[in-house]
């Protein structure tokens, strides 16, 4: 088998395995939760996403890993993690729910666009380095979030109109 093969079945397993840990142990709990609190657990997860600078980072990261994906991937990274946390010290009310929505949605326009750039680039999975993790093991987890998001803030929309 090929490394790629390997690489996407270790993403699509870590995907199915971060899908079960939040249908049973997350969204049970955060489904309680009303409004913000409910959405702050998420937030903080995604305030790590400053991790994504170590595909800047020469020696961590293959000297041949496409600039192209790494730069996406860097920088998309650290503007959804400071919209996370510009999200947990916002105030609360409609400009605090703007600002989640905006992480939400540029978090995971992000992280499809970072897929996008690495078949486009051709990235190979040794390229990777040290960062193999991230795509592996933390970006399934990133999406699943984002959809719990989405949803938590859908259920506080719905909330608001009745």
């Amino acid at each position: 088998m090929s490394s790629k093969l390997f690489f996407f079945a270790s993403i699509a397993f870590s995907l199915i395995a971060w899908a079960i840990v939040t249908s049973r142990y997350i969204w049970p709990r955060l489904r309680l939760l009303q409004g913000r609190l409910a959405l702050r657990p998420i937030l903080i997860l995604h305030s790590f996403r400053f991790l994504g600078l170590a595909f800047l980072i020469p020696g961590v990261v293959s000297p041949d890993l496409p600039p192209a994906f790494a730069h996406a991937a860097a920088y998309g990274d650290i503007v959804t993690a400071t919209l996370a946390l510009l999200s947990l010290v916002a105030p609360a009310g409609e400009l605090g729910t703007g600002i989640v929505w905006i992480f939400n949605l540029w978090g995971s326009a992000d992280l499809l666009n970072a897929f996008y750039q690495a078949g486009r680039a051709g990235l190979l999975p040794g390229q990777l380095g040290a960062t193999y993790f991230i795509p592996t093991l933390f970006v399934p987890l990133l999406l699943i979030t984002h959809g719990v998001a989405f949803r938590l803030l859908w259920r506080k929309e719905s909330a608001l109109r009745r």
